[in-house]
């Protein structure tokens, strides 16, 4: 597997090279030398070897190294320290890690560092970057399924993928914004234009959202028997329609903490084929209409965000649609989400991570009732769905950082940012709990009102552009078990 996987990572781009020269050894420390998914910050012995007896240090300079495209106001954002400030020299390591995380927590860079110099109580910090490759052409090639295990369940498989052309423009303009396109055609037909802005002006506190997308499909999951989906196909004919627009404001403080308040207008039409199968699809009708307005406020304290070792991450949804032109009642959900990240010593780390939703409403139409087995899962449960109001879900897992196997170099390839690959590999055991309650469900689904339970084995590997990959064996309270292949980490 690891064979296999190493080649396969041969053929995407990757970064890492040294960031841009800065002053000589004899004056500067650094404040990071470890890889990025875990940084343990070093003794000052230097600083205090250079400013002996002060037990207050004054911030001189803040220097930025490396960042060409990057504006330095988007850099400055992120720190909570300025020119002027003056910092105790008992915790200068770990306040100038802490701005290292940030900055680097961006996602715009592949490595950062900090280096700092003391003279007669002056300090002068230095900041130096690898900035990413931030325009991605990605050609589309995906199952038009919700997971693999889903996907490998129909008989005609190869017929539902799809196939265009998806482009990201990170960092636009340098000033962290974002840019994204989608042209897909084949099974699902999807036409997308999105723009994101986390901030404006010199202190970037206040940003902007806005795009537009319009999906339809050959197939549609009408209907949940047995606690599987049931699927209409339409070869010449869409039985599902759907495209909305959506605006929004944002407001954070840093990378860390976000908020995002936003405002959508939807519509969504079915075929009367749809309605023959299941007449309650929306409640009333082929069609509806809904204006969505929701908040949505993430606190991120996690050391790296793509695999998180230490740290926290707390995020808190609210949403309420209001339907328009027929007698579909409105709706509202909440969703609460908290993790948190130990390192227990050595490569060993812990994590654990428990979400809560509630749906009210006097009736909720059939795409409006998903709990598990979509965006939130319990690992085993992948061919199963579960409808209902309330769900609870709590996962946790065990991880030992097996190797390391620093950068794997290609030879033929250049420039710094595609010819080396990091590749680091964990071995994970991990257990999840679930339940999803509803009042009404029919007699041949058995999964809601029922606790669902998993435990396994899995492999992660880590590498770089955020990209983590993990293969699984999950063993559920059902006695069924079985691999499983994913493509984020999974708490």
């Amino acid at each position: 597997m690891i064979t296999l996987l190493t080649f396969l990572l041969s053929w995407l781009p990757a970064p890492v090279a040294a960031p841009a020269a800065v002053p000589g050894p004899e004056q500067l420390v650094s404040a990071a030398t470890l890889p990025d998914t875990l940084t343990r910050t070093g003794p000052d012995s230097l600083v205090q070897a250079q400013c002996p007896g002060y037990v207050r240090l004054r911030v001189r300079q803040v220097l930025f190294v490396g960042n060409q495209v990057t504006k330095e106001t988007v850099l400055r954002a992120e720190l909570d320290l300025q020119e002027g400030d003056t910092l105790a020299a008992a915790t200068l390591g770990r306040r100038l890690e802490a701005n290292r995380l940030r900055l680097f927590n961006l996602q715009l860079f592949n490595q950062v560092l900090v280096q700092a110099v003391c003279r007669d109580g002056e300090l002068t910090v230095l900041y130096s970057f690898q900035e990413r490759w931030y325009t991605f052409p990605i050609p589309i090639f995906s199952l038009a399924d919700r997971n693999f295990q889903s996907w490998l369940d129909r008989p005609d498989r190869w017929k539902r993928v799809d196939y265009g052309l998806h482009i990201v423009r990170r960092n636009f303009r340098g000033r962290n914004e974002q840019l994204l396109g989608n042209l897909q055609l084949g099974f699902n037909r999807k036409y997308e234009l999105f723009y994101e802005a986390p901030g404006y002006g010199r202190r970037r506190r206040v940003g902007f959202g806005a795009g537009y997308s319009y999906y339809r499909s050959h197939a549609l999951d009408y209907a949940t028997v047995d606690d599987r989906l049931r699927n209409l196909r339409q070869d010449d004919a869409f039985p599902i329609e759907r495209q909305y627009a959506t605006v929004g404001l944002r407001w954070r403080r840093t990378v860390r903490f976000l908020a995002a308040l936003d405002a959508a207008y939807h519509y969504e039409r079915v075929s009367d084929s749809v309605l023959y199968y299941n007449p309650g699809y929306f409640l009333n009708g082929p069609r509806r209409e809904f204006l969505e307005f929701s908040l949505t406020s993430t606190l991120n304290q996690r050391n790296t965000f793509a695999y998180p070792l230490t740290g926290q991450y707390a995020r808190l949804f609210v949403g309420y649609r209001a339907f328009v032109g027929n007698r579909t009642p409105n709706n509202l959900t909440v969703r609460a989400e908290y993790a948190r990240y130990v390192a227990l010593g050595g490569t060993l780390y812990y994590a654990v991570g428990a979400t809560g939703q509630l749906r009210v409403a006097r009736a909720l139409a059939y795409p409006d009732r998903r709990a598990l087995g979509y965006d939130l899962l319990v690992r085993g449960y992948d061919a199963y769905v579960v409808e209902g109001r309330q769900l609870a879900l709590v996962r946790q897992g065990l991880s030992y950082r097996i190797f390391d196997l620093g950068k794997l170099r290609l030879s033929g390839v250049g420039g710094s940012r595609f010819n080396n690959i990091p590749l680091v590999f964990y071995l994970n055991t991990f257990a999840d709990v679930g339940y999803v309650g509803q009042r009404t469900t029919p007699a041949s689904n058995r999964l809601p009102n029922r606790l669902l339970a998993s435990t396994g084995l899995g492999l992660h590997l880590v590498t770089y552009y955020d990209w983590v990959f993990t293969l699984e064996y999950a063993h559920t309270r059902e006695r069924q078990g079985g691999f499983f292949f994913r493509t984020q980490f999974p708490i």
